[in-house]
């Protein structure tokens, strides 16, 4: 893929990334990065995460044949209408948000209304860390991501976007957004929110600072996702309230089999399940090999 000009709006990890990326594999003539604070424009420039970046809109997204919403997944609706008018015929407009449906719903027909398409996607990818000085030209590489198509997405539009993740360096993975939600809310919600309820659980404060001596590679290791942003998690959980009921209901049920267990104190039974447990993680392709 060859573009004339690749628009990122929010320059954070995930867009920095992506810009870094984009201009170490010459994906485009010209990367622009749309931020919303002056500072932002100066911390973006030294890192050397766009050619251009700007605080205005219509200079951002003007002529973009691609623009990739990195914002919080709350924001992206508004924001897109708030520039909408200056996105050129057959522009396609793509994120990396982490739910889908919401974004699906409202963005497929705010872009059409303009001769534009929108195609959801979702790389696979990220960190603890925020910000642009997190953000690295490797970050993609690897990883999959995922692309939700409509019935009606354009054949076009979607064979672009596919090729725009490939030449990142993702594997496209293409899926209905409300399979993607349900299998992310899994895979990932669950994962963060666990590892939430693990530090506030075991750092409480009344468990006295002998506890957290004690804490160790195993919790820093569990916990380590919990220091990711708590707004923008906090979106995400909003956008993907229902999913994440499920699978939290899904996990309820494996306590309450593993406290059985412990209860019943049976060592058979025990080591059965853990056996299970490191069977089915053993047997996982893990992203990076540990």
């Amino acid at each position: 893929m060859s573009l004339d000009k690749l628009t990122i709006v929010g320059a954070g990890l995930l867009g920095g990334s992506l810009g870094l990326a984009a201009k170490e594999r010459s994906l485009a003539k010209r990367v622009t990065a749309l931020v919303r604070r002056q500072e932002s424009v100066s911390e973006c420039q030294a890192l050397g995460v766009a050619d251009e970046v700007t605080l205005d809109e219509a200079e951002a997204i003007a002529a973009a044949d691609v623009v990739v919403l990195c914002t919080p997944v709350a924001s992206m609706a508004g924001l897109a209408k708030r520039w909408l008018s200056h996105l050129k015929n057959g522009a396609l407009v793509t994120d990396v948000g982490s739910t889908k449906r919401q974004l699906v719903d409202e963005l497929t027909p705010l872009t059409a209304s303009v001769g534009a398409h929108f195609v959801g996607s979702h790389p696979m990818a990220g960190s603890a860390q925020a910000g642009p000085s997190a953000a690295r030209a490797d970050l993609f590489d690897g990883a999959v991501c995922v692309i939700t198509p409509t019935r009606d997405t354009d054949a076009g539009a979607l064979h672009a976007v596919n090729d725009f993740w490939e030449s990142l360096g993702s594997e496209p993975v293409e899926m209905s957004a409300d399979e993607h939600d349900q299998l992310v809310a899994r895979c990932s919600h669950l994962p963060h929110l666990l590892a939430s309820a693990l530090a506030k659980r075991v750092l409480d404060p009344s468990h006295g600072e002998l506890q957290q001596q004690l804490c160790a590679t195993g919790f820093r290791d569990m916990s380590r996702l919990a220091s990711g942003s708590p707004v923008m998690w906090r979106d995400i959980v909003r956008s993907n309230r229902d999913a994440i009921l499920t699978v939290l209901d899904e996990f309820s049920v494996e306590l309450e089999q593993l406290r059985a267990l412990v209860s019943e104190d049976s060592g058979g039974a025990i080591e059965k399940w853990l056996d299970e447990a490191k069977r089915a993680r053993d047997g996982w392709r893990a992203p990076d090999a540990d």
